[in-house]
């Protein structure tokens, strides 16, 4: 079996779980800090679909729903040969803190450095943009806009 890479990352959100939770699940929310489009349906086997970048959707299905605590899905690109839907997982747990919120991200399955370097940059960009809108602040146009 080929080896797997992982990204991990934590972010410190000042909001409580259930509106984190919220800008992760619902597809109206999530636009506000990520992607041009999205599709979600937030229960085990529904789908996870997001034009990220208005150029490229990000496509996977749900594997483990644990309101305002737990998110697990499939993930992968439209197109994409080296991480094709459905070949990595996300995991993200939600865990409340007296300030707010410690999210904590694992994105297992990635199948090299370069790919697993490239998703901690994407990763790192988009939970700074959802810690600010959870704050109430405007994270502004996304300079990865078009971006493939």
């Amino acid at each position: 079996m080929p080896e797997s890479f992982v990204v991990r990352r934590e972010a410190h959100i000042a909001a409580p779980p259930a509106a984190v939770f919220a800008l992760m699940t619902d597809p109206e929310k999530i636009l506000r800090w990520m992607g041009t489009q999205a599709e979600i349906e937030p229960e085990p086997g529904g789908l996870y679909l997001v034009n990220v970048t208005g150029a490229r959707f990000a496509r996977g299905s749900f594997r483990e729903v644990v309101p305002v605590h737990r998110l697990a899905y499939s993930f992968g690109w439209d197109g994409s040969e080296v991480v094709p839907p459905g070949s990595s997982l996300v995991e993200i747990d939600l865990i409340e803190q007296p300030d707010g919120t410690l999210l904590r991200l694992t994105h297992s399955g990635l199948p090299s450095e370069e790919q697993c370097a490239g998703h901690a940059e994407g990763w790192a960009h988009y939970l700074g943009r959802l810690t600010a809108v959870a704050a109430g602040r405007d994270p502004g146009p996304d300079p990865f806009y078009g971006r493939t």
